[in-house]
């Protein structure tokens, strides 16, 4: 096992900067989780980290040593694709230890090896089997089993669950985190589903456009989100983000920009009339009390809660209830934001107000 530091990394094809000085630091056995949204640069940075994308500027160390020229077959590091990226032709065992066999290590230690990342994932009885016989699931644990046997330093995952279906995604998840638990090997994860990140990561770090938002652990980033961007990506349902501007006169508020006040515990000073954006989780509505009238637009009962998507004014809201609502479309119900739990951004620059 080993630490992971990436140190300004830039990344640039031609004139054209795609990774703007990227530093980042994995502790030995941490699990760190690099998402965002498509084309914001995590899965180039995984890249880099593996050797398979040269590195404009800046330095990647494994451990203390600098490998920067190192092929990726040096880097001790072993890499699931979102492919499985599994040979046809070879049985299980045998895609299992092809990367061994190409290091000329002995039969019985391959097979030691690879009888020992069957038992932790389960794939004893597939073991004699081609990956045309086994389901979506069993391919994904075949080819993490691929990079446990190499013991590697650094495990890598590039979005190995895009090709799953939602029930598996979830197994999944649990078996990854697990595997994690057990072994302890430092893992840096790529994807760009928040609700991975949230519940498998020990750290997350959030990219947008190049650079590094925020990065902290899943509840840090949930509760106190830097700016805009992150307080509206982490989260399922988002953040509610409502334009308006902060009004003290005595007490704080917050004035919508169609005139409803909405309630705050403080407000920075000085903050009178800023305009501002006010987030508010959609499970931080209740039903009733001081409550804005919003008018309900559609409800999606889950069963366990429902999601109420309605509208304050101009601007589109969601709550979520455990409670069962009959309201119909068009009607005014009484939601209130609980004002503890507000978050104030500044219109201009995005960033957290309190």
């Amino acid at each position: 096992m080993a630490s992971v530091d990436v140190v300004d990394v830039r990344k640039a094809y031609g004139s054209q900067e795609v990774i703007h000085g990227v530093s980042i630091g994995i502790k030995d056995g941490e699990f760190v989780i690099l998402v965002g949204p498509s084309g914001c640069g995590k899965s180039t940075l995984l890249r880099m980290i593996a050797g398979l994308e040269p590195i404009t500027s800046g330095d990647i160390r494994i451990g203390e040593k600098v490998v920067n020229d190192l092929p990726p077959k040096d880097r001790d590091i072993a890499m699931v694709f979102q492919s499985y990226a599994l040979y046809p032709h070879k049985t299980v065992a045998e895609n299992m230890g092809f990367a061994l066999k190409m290091r000329h290590a002995p039969k019985a230690e391959i097979e030691s090896r690879v009888r020992r990342a069957a038992e932790i994932l389960d794939l004893v009885p597939y073991l004699s089997r081609y990956p045309r016989q086994l389901s979506g699931g069993q391919r994904q644990r075949v080819a993490m089993g691929r990079a446990i046997v190499r013991d590697p330093k650094v495990f890598l995952f590039d979005e190995p669950l895009s090709n799953l279906d939602a029930k598996l995604r979830v197994q999944m998840r649990a078996e990854i985190k697990e595997l994690h638990q057990r072994l302890k090997t430092t893992t840096v994860y790529v994807t760009h589903d928040q609700v991975e990140a949230m519940t498998m990561a020990d750290r997350i770090v959030v990219m947008h456009d190049g650079i590094v938002e925020q990065s902290g652990s899943p509840l840090e980033l949930y509760d106190r989100p830097n700016n805009i961007f992150v307080a509206g990506f982490i989260g399922s349902p988002a953040m509610n983000l409502l334009k308006g501007k902060i009004k003290l006169n005595g007490k704080a508020s917050f004035v919508t920009e169609d005139g409803i006040d909405l309630p705050l515990t403080s407000a920075p000073q000085g903050s009178d009339g800023r305009p501002a954006i006010y987030g508010i989780r959609p499970e931080h509505f209740a039903l009733g009390g001081e409550a804005v009238k919003a008018e309900v637009s559609v409800l999606e009962p889950t069963g366990s809660e429902t999601q109420v998507f309605a509208k304050v004014g101009a601007q589109k809201i969601v709550g979520v209830f455990r409670e069962r609502i009959s309201a119909k479309p068009g009607e005014a119900l009484p939601m209130a934001p609980d004002p503890k739990l507000v978050h104030l951004f500044d219109k201009e620059t995005g960033l957290r107000l309190n």
